[in-house]
């Protein structure tokens, strides 16, 4: 308290005590896949499609990952974190050795200058055109480039002569494709209207190890990268089964990587992980793949079958993906609109036009019990999310809507009570504590997501003198005891129906 030396009126702020604690967010992913460009082994966070776009490129032969962000997306989510792995088509250091020479002028037999593909370009064939420029003059022309006959970038009025308009200098600034394979000599005027394709050996392709999507959390590579974003809820890795499917990974290299996912999300202990089955499953495959070969015991992994199938945007064909990707977009939705405590099924699965393999319900009592989430169509209510457990056999953690309930409560009560560090542990203290973790949790039960007719019957909040006796406090311990009962979805819905007589009155 500050010593006043004059008389006067003096205003001073102080603290109430009261710090209310915020709820976290529940809705953003961890992607983990291939793409045609962008940074590799490093989580970038990306805000919506066409910022993925800008950053990792399009749709791309052989990768599930920009089909399943696109899902997210679609399906209602909000942000994610994506982490592209190296590529997987070309040995070594993944450098394609692509080149083309351009021809010079029509009156020249030499070459007019060579370009070369950059270590970055990515999957795809690659070619030059030379046109006309906008502003036609006697040396200016157009240089375009095209992937699988597309044009990806157009550079207008350059030249070969010295100068900003220079067609070396401008393709080492601007383009993300192609450069000159030599700017020390001067280059001849190109022939206009040609085309000319990149050519090289042809990649070989490489093996991938589980390793490289595990990652390491000092480098922060692979699933490391991740354990520094507080921020992600749930993660995924569609393109595992990409790899699968390719040979780059065999099934012993499927299970140590979903292994790995687990105990990642056990170990971060605030996010759960969505895992894929192989594709081209049938309810017997999928059941004896859960039970002998993947036998997963986790209340972080949540399973779902069978693939889904969409529409390409770039063939207009259908494709089947992995349900990864969408179902973190429909949890992503359900939290915004229900809450984290709503389980995330009886979902509608935005952008998917059919199921790789239809079920039935006999089929699907076999798989429910075993923690397998169904996908299924229903006439006139389009394709649903007809399953909401977690791999876990503790009937505890059977659902997955109260495994993310525990993780948003641990969560917001571990950001929001960092101010009670290193305070004085009296009774002051004590008080604080409770009424601000009580107050806070108040407003869960109101939400919808505890049981119970009154809050006493909801939740309780301890922290007193009988657990946190003297040599507890002397330890530097303050315990805090907190019992919440979440709610549990309504799995089972029975009708109980019977005949009365005519004129039968009923029992009350």
């Amino acid at each position: 308290m500050p010593n006043y030396l004059a008389p006067g009126v003096y205003v001073e702020e102080v603290s109430s005590g009261s710090r209310p604690i915020e709820g976290v967010g529940t809705a953003v992913a961890g992607f983990v896949g291939f793409a045609e460009r962008g940074p590799v082994s490093e989580p970038t966070l990306i805000t919506n499609w066409t910022h993925f776009t800008r950053v990792f490129g399009g749709f791309t032969e052989g990768a599930y990952l920009p089909h399943s962000v696109y899902g997210f997306f679609l399906n209602g989510g909000g942000a994610a974190y994506v982490l592209r792995l190296p590529d997987t088509e070309a040995a070594g250091d993944g450098r394609r050795d692509l080149r083309a020479t351009v021809p010079a002028a029509a009156d020249d037999k030499r070459a007019a200058f060579a370009v070369r593909a950059l270590p970055s370009a990515g999957p795809g064939e690659l070619s030059v055109v030379v046109a006309e420029a906008g502003q036609p003059g006697e040396d200016a022309f157009r240089l375009d480039v095209l992937r699988d006959g597309k044009v990806e970038e157009s550079f207008d009025n350059l030249t070969t002569k010295r100068g900003p308009a220079n067609v070396a200098t401008v393709l080492a600034r601007q383009s993300k494709l192609v450069e000159l394979e030599d700017t020390k000599s001067a280059a001849l005027a190109p022939r206009k209207d040609t085309t000319t394709a990149l050519a090289g050996s042809a990649p070989a392709p490489r093996s991938l190890s589980p390793a490289e999507y595990v990652g390491d959390p000092v480098e922060r590579t692979g699933l490391g990268g991740f354990e520094a974003i507080d921020e992600i809820t749930m993660v995924a890795v569609p393109d595992l089964m990409s790899a699968y499917q390719r040979g780059l990974l065999d099934a012993e290299g499927v299970k140590a990587v979903q292994q790995a996912l687990m105990a990642h999300c056990e170990l971060m202990s605030d996010r759960v992980a969505i895992l894929d089955p192989p594709p081209g499953l049938n309810s017997q495959q999928v059941r004896d793949w859960r039970t002998e070969f993947a036998g997963y015991d986790s209340k972080y992994a949540a399973l779902y079958w069978p693939w889904v199938q969409a529409m390409d945007p770039i063939t207009g064909n259908r494709v089947s993906l992995p349900p990864s990707g969408h179902l973190a977009g429909v949890w992503a939705r359900s939290d915004e609109t229900r809450g984290v405590h709503k389980a995330p099924a009886n979902e509608v699965i935005r952008g998917v036009v059919a199921l790789q393999t239809v079920i039935s319900r006999s089929e699907q009592e076999l798989l429910n019990p075993l923690g397998v989430n169904c996908l299924r169509a229903f006439p006139g209510q389009g394709i649903r999310v007809w399953g909401a457990r977690t791999l876990s056999s503790d009937p505890e953690w059977r659902y997955v809507n109260v495994r993310r309930l525990f993780n948003f409560i641990e969560e917001s009560i571990l950001n929001g009570t960092n101010w009670v560090v290193f305070e004085p542990n009296d009774e002051y203290l004590w008080e604080s504590v409770q009424r601000v973790v009580g107050a806070f949790l108040q407003r869960v039960w109101r939400s919808g997501a505890l049981v119970g007719r009154s809050a006493a019957e909801a939740y309780f909040v301890k922290c007193d003198a009988e657990n946190n006796p003297p040599e507890s406090r002397d330890a530097g311990n303050l315990i805090i005891e907190i019992g919440v009962a979440p709610v549990k979805p309504a799995e089972f819905v029975v009708f109980r129906i019977s005949q009365l007589p005519q004129g039968a009155a009923l029992e009350e």
